[in-house]
């Protein structure tokens, strides 16, 4: 049974599904240093610097195009003056990372990469903290060619994995629920990846391919909901964007704070991506997630007081949206104990308002992003003009030093959108206003 939400306000949000802001009463309480975690975001990022050949040989991606897992800081000034806003605002651009075209490469390629390197390196085919190019040799890929990787997803972890696993030589299983996106799977058959579909919802289909996964010795099962390899993977992410602000000039601290935004579906991207920002600016950021509001489910798990998982259907929610990559009945349960002292808040969108939003993206910035992806774009705003954000800002002293803070929007997803459906994606955008 899920535990007693924290106020009276939070079941009124989720049980009417009225788009709004929760502030995390648990931030900044004490938490376990997780110096374990640490350790492995360290050798995630050394792990991926070792790769960089690797992914230029398997993807055929130049050298002088920068590394094949980083994205650009855009700079998102004209978004904030449409909106009637001023201030440093940024967009981290994942929506188009090379090869996946999402954050989920980020989690997703290291993953896949580190079940590899350990086996190479048990075969004793490659020597530990070697150059990873060692694992497109012909002795290595035959070795890969006798293992399944699979993994359970809605699609955009899925490319990720797919893409990743069957350039090394594995064999490729995403399952899905049934309601998944056509082009997705279609997508992942285009590359040779088998898609094994599953009534029921995303949880459902992550459930019985671990199930499935679980009778092969020879299988290894990339599990979103409990993988530590993907979180650290993401939170490797955190680095980079510190490379991206020191390079813009942008400075970080107590009193030029970071504010940053990001969509949430189980949360292990934005939560691995917040674990690696905490370790790198402390309490000089401030991490906010965005989730649908019939899928709000790391608010219902945090909000519910609860150890035990809390699902949105308890609280009688459908979990039916158009932010297919957000919607999650069931939150990680790896993530979700993390966030509970580091995570800002949380806060919720209906599907037609990311749809304008996506339109925004489209006229002002130019960009090609998923309607779950342009929902990251309601951040700033969100925490601004609201009650909620500002009482936030005024607890925490912040409210005079807004004129030097900087806002990162995080968009996840959306290069890879087929055309067709990215013009239904802006006719749906431009209905709505």
């Amino acid at each position: 049974m899920p535990g007693p939400l924290s106020s009276a306000l939070i079941p009124t949000m989720i049980r009417t599904r009225q788009p709004g802001l929760w502030i995390n009463p648990d931030l900044g309480t004490p938490a376990s240093e997780r110096v374990d975690l640490v350790r492995q975001v360290d050798g995630a990022i050394d792990r991926l610097a070792r790769a960089d050949g690797l992914l230029r040989s398997l993807f055929k991606i130049p050298e002088n195009d920068g590394s094949v897992l980083s994205s650009d800081l855009i700079d998102a000034s004209d978004y904030a003056t449409s909106v009637g806003e001023i201030g440093a605002w940024y967009v981290k651009a994942d929506h188009a990372l090379p090869v996946a075209g999402s954050v989920k490469a980020r989690g997703g390629f290291h993953e896949v990469i580190a079940f590899a390197e350990r086996l190479a390196v048990d075969a004793g085919l490659v020597g530990k903290g070697a150059d990873l190019i060692a694992l497109n040799s012909p002795v290595v890929r035959s070795l890969f060619s006798s293992y399944t990787v699979a993994v359970g997803s809605t699609g955009n972890l899925g490319l990720a994995i797919g893409m990743m696993a069957s350039a090394l030589g594995f064999r490729a299983v995403v399952h899905m629920s049934s309601d998944a996106k056509e082009w997705k799977k279609a997508r992942l058959r285009e590359r040779g990846v088998e898609v094994v579909e599953h009534p029921g919802d995303y949880a459902q289909a992550v459930a019985l391919g671990r199930e499935l996964a679980s009778r092969s010795p020879s299988t290894h099962f990339v599990d979103d909901e409990r993988s530590v390899d993907l979180f650290v993977g993401y939170a490797a992410a955190a680095k980079e964007l510190q490379r991206d602000l020191y390079s813009a000039g942008i400075v970080v601290d107590a009193s030029s704070p970071l504010f940053v935004y990001l969509p949430c579906g189980v949360g292990g991207a934005p939560g691995g991506i917040t674990f690696g920002l905490k370790l790198v600016f402390g309490e000089s950021v401030h991490c906010f997630f965005v989730e649908p509001v019939a899928s709000p489910c790391m608010l219902v798990q945090l909000s519910s007081n609860s150890d035990e998982p809390t699902s949105v259907y308890d609280l009688g929610l459908d979990n039916r949206t158009e932010l297919d990559g957000l919607a999650v009945g069931q939150a990680s349960m790896l993530v979700a104990p993390l966030m509970k002292s580091r995570l800002s808040g949380i806060y919720t969108v209906a599907d037609d308002e990311a749809f304008r939003l996506l339109g925004i993206a489209h006229d002002v910035m130019h960009l090609g992003l998923e309607p779950s992806a342009a929902a990251a774009l309601a951040g700033p705003t969100r925490l601004l003009r609201s009650e909620a954000g500002q009482n936030y800002l005024s607890v925490r002293a912040l409210g005079d030093k807004l004129s030097s803070s900087t806002h990162v929007m995080w968009t996840t997803g959306g290069a890879i959108v087929p055309e067709e459906e990215r013009k239904r994606f802006l006719e749906r955008a431009r209905a709505g206003r």
